[in-house]
């Protein structure tokens, strides 16, 4: 018995969710459909974190355990065969007996595009949300974020329908600025451990200034980096610094939200097309 540890990425536009679920399509349903063909096993692997139906990932990462005996490149090439086009493993390596993909991560990192141009770009309705109701301030929503710098409860942060020991989570970093997510050259692109993931928006886009094509400066990217996330954190987060960018509420207003531990304080639920998991970070030693 070897154990594997995959890094996948997907779009979720046409999934409910990663967790499978009776009667509707999901990425771990059509993943371990795609293992069976390959291997002949009945496989149930386990993901970092479940992302619900529309959520993107770019370095998701899944585990599980097989009797199947092909190298691992041959492993890689053969379960690519066998996916639709819409998810894709980026590595595929062997990891430690008893690797988890959740006890053992240690951070996750997340991003959300936000458009706020003036039009909506047909190409991107699928991975931003298109705020339309004018521009935003990322500047005071950049300042408002660093409230939420360090370790605390973010239970006004947390949608209810998980349970969790604990609501306390560290976040390292957290990130808001405008342009492309990744830098002016990377698009939505990632290179973690070797891996290049690159433009989640490689859609068709219009050169003219038409009612298609948008500048780098109608997207706002957000981007959070924590030990752990509670149920739709990033995303009432993105919803509560948006209040901030669109002068609904002061600067201030986000560390009020997280002092309180209401999550009826917070702002709303930002949808779910602009989120993307970016990566998981491991300390366990895995090989190709």
């Amino acid at each position: 018995m070897r154990t594997i540890k995959l890094t996948i990425a997907y779009d979720g536009t046409a999934y409910a969710g990663w967790q499978v679920q009776p009667d509707r399509t999901t990425v771990q349903q059509t993943l371990e459909e795609a293992l069976e063909k390959v291997t002949g096993e009945r496989i149930r692997v386990l993901a970092s974190g479940r992302t619900d139906a529309g959520v993107h990932a770019l370095g998701q990462v899944v585990g599980f355990s097989t009797e199947c005996k092909l190298p691992l490149d041959v492993f890689h090439r053969a379960i690519n065969a066998n996916l639709p086009p819409d998810v894709a493993v980026l590595d595929a390596v062997e990891a430690p007996e008893g690797f988890h993909p959740i006890s053992h991560a240690r951070r996750k990192r997340y991003r959300y595009a936000i458009h706020d141009g003036p039009v909506r770009d047909v190409f991107q309705r699928r991975y931003a949300w298109h705020y339309r109701r004018g521009r935003l301030d990322a500047e005071a929503m950049r300042r408002a974020a660093a409230a939420l710098l360090g370790t605390h409860d973010f239970s006004s942060f947390e949608t209810s329908g998980a349970e969790r020991a604990t609501s306390v989570r560290t976040i390292f970093d957290i990130s808001v600025r405008r342009g492309r997510a990744g830098g002016e050259n990377e698009g939505l692109g990632i290179r973690d451990r070797g891996l290049e993931v690159r433009d989640c928006y490689n859609a068709p886009r219009l050169r003219s200034r038409g009612a298609c094509s948008s500048d780098s400066d109608d997207f706002i990217i957000i981007e959070v980096e924590a030990d752990g996330f509670l149920y739709n954190m990033v995303r009432t987060i993105v919803g509560t610094l948006v209040e901030v960018g669109c002068g609904k509420r002061p600067e201030s207003w986000p560390g009020e939200v997280l002092r309180s531990m209401d999550r009826r304080v917070a702002g709303p639920t930002a949808p779910p097309q602009g989120l993307f998991l970016v990566y998981v970070k491991y300390d366990v030693e895995t090989k190709s």
